[in-house]
């Protein structure tokens, strides 16, 4: 993927000013969007073994280790991942999070989401047979994490369709504010994974849009190029904080100017609730239509008059811009 970064010749005034209003992220951040690759890592004490010569299945805990784990060299995994390195691996087992993975000094895991044949693939297929396929298979991958103090080491085979040294290149080159092109590689609850270039950066589902986003495949199809801009670099994690919504004017901004209370426009319905229904103005913006304000019979719930992607008229009854909060109604009468 091209990598297209802004205008380096601008002052450092302007860029000062343009980086304070991006937004912040931290430790907590990055620990709360990639909560499910953890998970996934976190349970590799539960994986399934292959079955041995007497055909008998049996699961590694730490009460029956079954096997005994590979040492690790951890000289050579941080060659590896200093290196940008690509090296075979052979898969020993799996389990719902990814795969288990053997060479010669080196152990660890593949996420489900780093295998190349299964990325987005989460709710389309058995995690456990699509797995169970892998196992004695040998992978290309490259390290994309190691931590020696919680015995960690990561793999991705996705990450292996780069050539060699080519994420320490764009580290180099990448800084805050960037904006790049990329290739959706994956889609979670939690956000998108994007290739821009040897380095999955991640769009967390709140840098999708401006507006609600009930899951990040509303917003982008897998294998979708796409541009972005940078939000934030940890080379040492080889991670990249990525947004969407940046490249567009937040809406919340003009809102005041645009419409007001008591304006009546058109909208989509975004979401129905047992409560009431989302939906989003022209403008951009989303506002919530509490069940009080729709022309409800006796008995009748949002979603008895109401679906996804329908068109309706509304009445704004209040904004707090600030506070990125719209009231609506349905009931059109300024009563």
């Amino acid at each position: 993927m091209s990598v297209q970064q802004n205008d380096k010749q601008s002052s450092p005034t302007d860029k000062r000013k343009y980086q304070t209003i991006m937004p912040e992220t931290d430790d907590g951040w990055w620990e709360s969007v990639l909560a499910e690759e953890q998970r996934h890592v976190a349970s590799i004490h539960h994986a399934t073994v292959p079955k041995t010569k007497d055909s008998s299945q049996t699961k590694m805990t730490e009460s029956n280790p079954i096997v005994e784990p590979v040492q690790i060299n951890w000289d050579l995994v941080k060659d590896m991942y200093s290196n940008d390195r690509i090296l075979a691996m052979k898969v020993t087992g799996h389990n719902r999070g990814g795969l288990l993975v053997e060479g010669d000094g080196l152990s660890g895991f593949i996420p489900f989401s780093h295998l190349i044949g299964l990325a987005g693939k989460e709710l389309e297929t058995d995690r456990e047979l699509s797995l169970e396929t892998y196992v004695g298979k040998t992978l290309s991958v490259k390290v994309i994490e190691c931590v020696p103090g919680d015995g960690r080491v990561v793999f991705s085979e996705r990450a292996a369709l780069s050539e060699p040294g080519k994420r320490a290149e764009l580290f180099h080159n990448l800084e805050k504010g960037d904006q790049v092109a990329g290739t959706v590689t994956n889609i979670t609850d939690f956000g998108v994974f994007v290739d821009i270039g040897g380095v999955e950066g991640l769009i967390h589902i709140s840098e999708l849009s401006w507006g609600r986003v009930s899951h990040p495949k509303q917003i982008v199809s897998l294998g979708e190029e796409i541009k972005v801009q940078v939000l934030d670099i940890s080379a040492e994690r080889c991670r990249v904080a990525l947004s969407l919504k940046q490249l567009t004017p937040n809406p919340w901004e003009r809102a005041e100017t645009e419409f007001g209370e008591g304006q009546i426009l058109p909208a989509v319905v975004t979401s129905v609730l047992s409560y009431g229904a989302f939906a989003r103005l022209d403008a951009g913006v989303e506002g919530l239509i509490h069940a009080s304000e729709m022309p409800l019979e006796s008995a009748q719930t949002p979603r008895d008059i109401l679906l996804d992607g329908q068109s309706v008229q509304v009445r704004v009854l209040h904004l707090d811009a600030g506070h990125q909060r719209l009231g609506l109604s349905m009931r059109l009468g300024s009563e």
